[in-house]
């Protein structure tokens, strides 16, 4: 992100400095008069690398205003020409420390030699870990995880990607939680994701067609206020360098999963084309089983019943990102570009039940197989257009998208019993999704010259969804598992924000004003919802960082936060795979709020790089599921259904840390820990199918943590080893326990074609021990439950990079640096 800001402050700062040539005062140059000529070279300090587009500025000892100034090639070199004289010299590159050369004689041509620039890491205000293989950057208010050097996740998807992210954790379904908050809002290019299945969407989007990951824990009012845990915000690919050039990935694994994908651009001085294309076919095979005890209103057994469970999910999907970008004039930039996705797969569910008796006596089997088909198109327009009026930040961006998304799910489900003269029975779902969504955004930033900066902004969020979903049982529709969402969301916000720094005290406040209009109807016959929910509320945020020394800071920050029901919680749509394990959303969830306290701090030493965090969440109205027995019986098993209800207020308290170290070149570490205090109170009362009343305590206080750590290598020949190791630990529930479990996976590449290809050979899941395991206890069954969403996976990878070198600094990048789409504003003061 930093190289496009680079060029664009650098360029933008050349075209002020020969702006302020002609103005009336200043010095008027008299063509007839001898010239000198003033030339050299400019490189980064570390790599030795060229620097193109450093800018130098050439000022009169007596007027501080610019008489001259240039910009260097793509070599690094310069070469000006003024006046024999007595002049400062000044050489400038973004984020790096500026040189300057006073009282410099020029009475003749004089070359300067080669100049080189350090980067300035406290005006960054983060670290990066430099070296050419770096994936992470650890700043103060947020984390960015860089996707293209990750040997590991390549021929995955967005949610093995999200696996190695510090502070975010992906379950074995695929749900994300952020701190252990499931509660996260994604960005897809800064644009939110609505998806009612968002963990299957993320499974959609290819890794090679991602950019890198922003983790952002406590967003400012800059940011949607939606998401209680925080923002994840997915960049994907986007054309950089001048010329013809970009980057082929094929792939193959097993079970059978191939894939090829390319990322190439065409770049001239004005206009940028870029496409990201990828189409790829891939299998997951997973298992699970749920073992039951039955109880009667005693507590005694009365029966055992064993569910055993086998999946396979097939994926094709074609997905594709193309568009331009014209650079109007120097410092006005609009980008255009279409987004398209064609995925469709096949599903088959294979579940047996043994029951038993209260003997643990063997008495039946009972088979039921699902077989489906899946078909989701998705398209999305979106401008951007970005005005710098100076290289100080001053600027204004507007943003406009336009996104529909059609998915279609049908399936096929038989029910046997061996042995039973019952006949087999045959159940079929249909579930259809139709969404639009439109978002306009625009923000301004005006930076001053004291270091302090006003920020503004709108955006409105206009949704509308409709899916209907059918069981249809024994020939007949059932109207209980059946229904209809209809979903309409109208978002318009304003938000405002001042910064400024004192000494070594920089201060952020900010308030964001959002107004929300939600329809919900949930039409189920014979039983018709109307849910209209109005609201508009007020989210301040306020951040304050000191700079304990130049290698040591500490921050504070407070934002208020809401979590809108979304995805799985909001779709009444029943999982209908096992006729005793239901699982449904529930339309009629309110948001819940949270007040955000986060006290950070960042040390950083020459091979080490040590971040943490304490952090205290106060939510009201938190939704979470609750598991449920409806009263129904198939035979003696009770059917439990599990669904989200809003259940009263929970307090977490955490701590982080976060880890870089280098303990020698060729080595790199990088890790992360989490842990957290979470109690909830509230309880549940609800009528089952035979209008009976129950009441449930959730009150509950659970401990939880999870660990994360990363090993990079170069063995002898140049071969780059890369393991990393996910641990989570167990956790208590108000309905019983999640076990621990942990997950290992690694990988090898080795770079050939004198440094143009690279094969990558990666192992996820080595040692098959991704499970979720859960404990249960309700009134009328105990159970345990283990699921494994995908087994242990096999992929090679060839990666091949036509008119680029591996460790292309991309100086040349797009000159919008409002990756993500425009979530506004300039960085933290300071």
């Amino acid at each position: 992100m930093r190289q496009p800001l680079r060029f664009i402050l650098s360029l933008t700062l050349l075209f002020t400095c020969l702006s302020s040539f002609a103005k009336i005062g200043d010095p008027v140059i008299d063509p007839t008069k001898e010239r000198v000529k003033i030339s050299g070279t400019v490189i980064e300090k570390v790599s030795k690398q060229p620097l193109e587009y450093a800018t130098i500025t050439i000022t009169d000892t007596k007027n501080p205003k610019a008489i001259a100034g240039g910009i260097t090639n793509a070599k690094g070199n310069f070469s000006i020409e003024v006046a024999p004289g007595i002049y400062n010299i000044k050489i400038e590159f973004i984020s790096f420390k500026s040189i300057q050369f006073s009282q410099r004689s020029l009475e003749k041509n004089t070359d300067l030699g080669t100049i080189a620039l350090a980067e300035d890491v406290a005006q960054l205000n983060e670290v990066v870990v430099r070296a050419e293989k770096s994936t992470v950057e650890i700043k103060l208010d947020k984390k960015v995880y860089n996707v293209g050097q990750d040997m590991i996740v390549k021929g995955g998807t967005v949610s093995d990607v999200l696996e190695n992210v510090p502070s975010v954790t992906v379950d074995v379904e695929g749900n994300v939680s952020l701190r252990g908050n499931e509660n996260v809002r994604i960005f897809i290019d800064g644009r939110p994701s609505n998806s009612l299945n968002m963990a299957e969407a993320l499974r959609q989007i290819p890794a090679d067609a991602i950019d890198k990951v922003e983790v952002i824990t406590n967003p400012s009012a800059r940011y949607d206020a939606e998401g209680g845990a925080g923002i994840l915000n997915i960049i994907l690919k986007k054309g950089k360098n001048l010329g013809f050039n970009g980057s082929f990935i094929a792939s193959t694994g097993i079970p059978e999963t191939y894939g090829i994908s390319g990322d190439l651009n065409f770049k001239t001085k004005k206009l940028n084309f870029f496409t990201s294309t990828g189409y790829n076919y891939r299998t997951n095979e997973g298992a699970g089983l749920t073992n039951s005890k039955l109880l009667d209103s005693n507590k005694n057994i009365i029966g055992y019943t064993d569910e055993d469970k086998s999946t396979e999910r097939i994926r094709k999907g074609l997905s594709s990102k193309t568009g331009v970008e014209w650079t109007i004039a120097p410092n006005t930039f609009w980008t255009n570009s279409i987004s398209y996705r064609d995925n469709s797969g096949t599903n088959y569910d294979n579940v047996r039940y043994l029951s038993y008796d209260q003997n643990h006596n063997y008495t039946s089997t009972r088979y039921r197989n699902g077989e489906g088909d899946d078909i989701g198109k998705d398209l999305e327009l979106s401008s951007n257009f970005l005005k710098n009026f100076n290289d100080k930040g001053h600027k204004w961006t507007v943003d406009l998208s336009y996104a529909t998304n059609k998915d279609a799910d049908n399936s096929l489900i038989t029910d046997q019993t061996v042995g039973s003269s019952d006949p087999i029975k045959i159940n079929e779902t249909s579930n259809n999704q139709k969404q639009y969504q439109f978002q306009a955004q625009t923000d301004y930033v005006l930076p001053f010259e004291n270091g302090s900066q006003f920020e503004a902004g709108y955006k409105g969020n206009f949704n509308n969804l409709r899916n209907p979903y059918e069981v249809i049982a024994d020939g007949s529709v059932n109207n209980y598992l059946s229904n209809t969402l209809e979903y309409k969301e109208r978002i318009n916000a304003l938000y405002t924000q001042y910064g400024f720094k004192l000494n070594k005290f920089s201060y952020l406040f900010g308030l964001r004003w959002e107004d929300t209009n939600i329809e919900i109807n949930s039409l189920r016959e014979p039983n018709i919802s109307y849910n209209t929910k109005k609201y508009n509320n007020f989210f301040p945020s306020a951040f304050i960082n000191y700079e304990l020394s130049d290698e040591s800071s500490l921050s504070l920050s407070y934002s208020k936060r809401l979590s809108r029901p979304r995805g799985r919680f909001l779709n009444p749509a029943t999982n209908y795979s096992s006729n005793i394990n239901l699982f449904r959303g529930n339309p009629d969830l309110n948001p819940s709020f949270t007040d955000k306290f986060d006290i950070g701090y960042l040390m950083r030493w020459d091979k080490l790089t040590f971040s943490t965090s304490m952090y205290f969440e106060n939510t009201k109205n938190v939704f979470s599921f609750v598991r449920t027995e409806t009263g129904d019986y198939v035979g003696n098993n009770p059917v439990v259904l599990s669904s989200p209800i809003n259940i009263g207020k929970e307090q977490q308290f955490g701590m982080e840390f976060t880890l870089n170290y280098s303990p020698l070149k060729i080595w790199k570490l990088n890790s992360s820990f989490n842990l957290s205090n979470a109690k909830t109170t509230g309880s549940y009362t609800y009528k089952n199918v035979n209008n009976e009343e129950k009441t449930q305590d959730l009150n509950n206080e659970a401990f939880s943590w999870f660990s994360r750590l990363n090993s990079r290598l170069t063995l002898p020949y140049k071969i780059d080893w890369q393991i990393n190791g996910m641990y989570f630990g167990p956790k208590k529930t108000a309905q019983g326990k999640s076990l621990g479990n942990y997950v290992i996976n690694t990988a090898l590449s080795k770079d050939v074609l004198k440094d143009k290809g690279t094969i990558a050979f990666n192992i996820s899941d080595i040692f098959n021990s991704r499970k979720m395991k859960s404990e249960t206890n309700l009134p009328s069954v105990i159970s345990y439950s283990e699921f494994q969403f995908r087994r242990r996976q096999f992929n090679l990878s060839f990666t091949y990079r036509l008119n680029m070198k591996k460790t292309d600094k991309n100086k040349n990048n797009q000159k919008n640096n409002n990756d993500g789409g425009g979530d506004g504003g300039g960085d933290f003061p300071g």
